[in-house]
């Protein structure tokens, strides 16, 4: 008897079912014992508290165009995991216990880099684990993709797309603020597809003048409209002068509801021309995985699996330079993948006049 346990955990995303159902068909087809699924519900807190269901073959025959979790997800912030719930309750050993009752052999992760963080954890706490690289911001260490990604790009850039009508019809300039706190990888993928002619990522401290100098060349051009990408976590160079503590005491004083709100009443202050914002927000995360997703789940949940059959733990499925690999869960815990301020995208969107910003 094989018995495998699988959560989500952390922010949803549009391929988690897809990734699943990829973990059961492959065990199910290769392993020649009995197999039991345990999923837990929303995320590490089904697994402390020992909420669970069992997902047979016909729980997850379909999931491949479902987006979401049928499993539901929660967050657990890795710098409170040992710390005590409200009741007392030791996290860490209270998931242990729950995974000894079960009489797991093995737990599949589904999540970012704070629920890895808890995986290796567990890891090394004595459960044998395995991450799989859930998250639409690409920010984890040690694979090129996350699932999640190429359908928030493809979110992100069709927002991009459908403001250029009205932003044309109007003559306006659109600041358009795309998910990405820490890093700017959905906001440079859909900035360049969408033709944003400024992108704005953290990575990538920015000067307003130079934002403003872009949108005014633009307009001498013959440009009739303007489209500003912004990334959530956006700063400027001011800002990335500031230590920790100075740089949250700064958010805490702005009044603007986002940076793309400041940003935009900035440019029409400076610019004289109309500017308008626009927020897909959480539309980023939902509705069905397309197709780069599907496939990249599929591979992840093929490569878990029949590491499942054979006895293999302790890494994170991850993609490198094309091929698929098994990255140790230690090497990559607690580490963010950044965007690369001189690498060949942002070489190339510069060489095709996208302004960053910064000079």
């Amino acid at each position: 008897m094989l018995r495998v346990g699988m959560l989500t955990s952390g922010g949803d995303c549009q391929a988690l079912n897809a990734t699943m159902r990829a973990i059961v068909r492959t065990v199910t087809n290769e392993c020649k014992d009995q197999v039991e699924f345990y999923g837990f519900l929303d995320g590490y807190r089904g697994l402390m508290y020992g909420q669970y269901r069992k997902l047979e073959w016909q729980d997850v025959s379909g999931l491949l165009t479902t987006g979401g979790t049928i499993l539901g997800t929660s967050r657990t912030p890795f710098k409170l995991i040992h710390e005590p719930d409200e009741n007392g309750l030791n996290k860490v050993e209270a998931m242990k216990k729950t995974y000894k009752k079960l009489q797991l052999d093995y737990l599949c992760v589904l999540g970012g880099n704070g629920s890895l963080k808890t995986a290796n954890l567990l890891n090394e706490e004595g459960l044998r684990v395995i991450g799989l690289p859930k998250t639409i911001d690409n920010d984890t260490w040690g694979t090129d993709m996350t699932f999640g990604f190429p359908s928030a790009i493809d979110i992100a850039t069709k927002a991009i797309d459908d403001i250029k009508t009205t932003a044309s019809s109007h003559g306006r300039v659109f600041v358009i603020e795309i998910m990405g706190h820490k890093v700017g990888w959905i906001p440079l993928y859909a900035g360049v597809a969408g033709g944003a002619d400024v992108i704005l990522i953290p990575e990538i401290p920015y000067d307003l003048d130079n934002v403003v100098e872009a949108i005014e060349k633009r307009e001498k051009m013959g440009g009739r409209f303007a489209i500003v990408v912004v990334a959530e976590g956006a700063i400027t160079k001011g800002e990335k002068m500031l230590n920790k503590k100075e740089y949250k005491a700064a958010v805490a004083q702005r009044t603007d509801p986002s940076v793309a709100y400041a940003l935009a009443r900035e440019i029409e202050l400076r610019t004289g021309r109309e500017t308008r914002v626009a927020i897909p927000g959480h539309t980023q995360r939902g509705g069905a995985p397309d197709a780069q997703d599907r496939i990249f789940a599929s591979q992840c949940g093929a490569v878990a699996g029949h590491a499942l059959v054979n006895g293999e733990y302790g890494f994170l499925v991850a993609q490198v330079a094309g091929k698929m690999k098994k990255v140790p869960l230690a090497d990559i815990a607690g580490k963010l993948k950044y965007v690369d301020p001189e690498s060949d995208l942002v070489r190339e969107a510069r060489e095709l006049g996208i302004s960053f910003g910064d000079e």
